[in-house]
């Protein structure tokens, strides 16, 4: 039998019994860190007698060898447990290529439920969650990244990211650049311990925020879904807060014209009437 198990994404107590189960029953614990997934069955309380059960690494340099030894074992009549260092295995992890192959081979497989930080994050994040798309890690570099992020906004629905805190400002700057800076979006930290955040608004102001401090922790970005006429409203949204800032400083109406109408490339004869609005904070 093939055992897909979930560990905590950060809180121990989390742990089903159902979870613990399948790792004391285990012949066979295949996990991405064998040191933190020994570490883990101390915390849990469970005693690993003469080897077993035994634990084998299972990450993206060697899945396609060990797939091989796994299956051979499950042949064999072992229980095999897949696990991940954190969360769901195959979500975001290696694993798929494992449960096909087992499945394929008429072996048994069982999925336990346990976390997901996409899922949390999104639970929890206050955008729409009646349609969303899980993206997972974008390319590192900027051009792909960005016409990935194009491909994403004409879904037209939530998308939920995953990025590390090294690059979490650089994919925010990146989705201001595609999205709109106005467009909203939520960044979640820490997930389910003690430090735990949720960063909610206008792309501009959380990119701006996390630049200004020292990020620790892996994130989920969630973007709230496109519509077609944002960037048009983004822009418009821009207009009247520069003329509300050129009518704090003084500026006569003429010279408002002259600046707003230079930076944003509209006729200066469709700026009267925005002018005399803002002024009256319609």
């Amino acid at each position: 039998m093939l055992i897909v198990c979930p560990t905590p994404i950060g809180n121990l107590q989390d742990a089903t019994p159902r979870q613990k189960d399948a790792l004391a029953s285990a012949d066979i614990i295949a996990c991405e860190d064998t040191r933190r997934t020994g570490k883990l069955l101390e915390l849990f309380g469970i005693a690993r007698k003469d080897g077993t059960p035994r634990l084998v690494s299972y990450h993206e340099h060697n899945e396609a060898g060990r797939t091989g030894e796994l299956l051979r074992a499950l042949d064999a009549g072992q229980t095999v447990v897949l696990t991940s260092d954190a969360g769901t295995p195959t979500i975001s992890d290696p694993g798929y290529r494992l449960v096909r192959e087992a499945a394929a081979q008429g072996h048994e497989v069982v999925a336990l439920p346990g976390p997901v930080a996409a899922m949390v994050a999104l639970s929890g994040s206050g955008l729409p969650t009646n349609r969303f798309f899980f993206e997972g890690f974008l390319p590192n570099k900027t051009k792909a990244r960005k016409e990935r992020l194009e491909a994403l906004r004409a879904l037209e629905v939530t998308v939920v990211l995953y990025e590390s805190p090294y690059r979490v400002v650089e994919l925010l700057e990146d989705v201001g650049a595609v999205y709109g800076e106005g467009h909203e979006v939520c960044a979640a930290r820490e997930l389910t311990k003690m430090h735990e955040e949720y960063m909610r608004g206008p792309v501009a102001e959380v990119c701006a925020e996390l630049a200004a401090r020292e990020i620790h922790g892996e994130f989920v970005v969630l973007l709230a879904p496109w519509r077609p006429n944002e960037a048009e409203e983004d822009i418009d949204a821009q207009i009247d807060a520069k003329i509300a800032e050129l009518l704090e400083e003084g500026m006569r109406p003429r010279g408002i014209k002259e600046v707003v109408a230079e930076l944003f490339d509209v006729r200066k004869s469709e700026l009267y009437d925005r002018i005399e609005r803002v002024k009256k904070g319609d």
